[in-house]
């Protein structure tokens, strides 16, 4: 498990990052950081289950979290849907 003084710079990162989801209607809900410091959020609201979510994880709150916590290799949405590239219609 992290370090408190890692936790307690991802859970302020987190706070900085909240209000962009928040404009659109969702939020997040901080899980923890795994022993590889893996940051694992949960996105509420309307991000659970948008068709861009991973967008916003990977290329906005990871680069976000990485930037203020070099040492976090990866932020990872616990309760992303699982997705089938057979479900979606040829096209992915």
């Amino acid at each position: 498990m992290a370090d408190e003084a890692l936790k307690a710079k991802v859970e302020e990162a987190l706070e900085q990052f909240r209000p962009v989801l928040q404009s659109e209607g969702g939020d997040m809900e901080f899980v923890g950081i795994d022993d590889e410091n893996k940051v694992h959020v949960k996105l509420t609201g309307a991000c659970d289950g948008c068709p861009m979510a991973v967008m916003t994880i990977k290329m906005g709150l990871e680069t976000y979290i990485k930037n203020a916590c070099p040492e976090i290799v990866e932020v990872i949405q616990d309760n992303a849907p699982e997705t089938n590239p057979d479900d979606m219609g040829g096209l992915y």
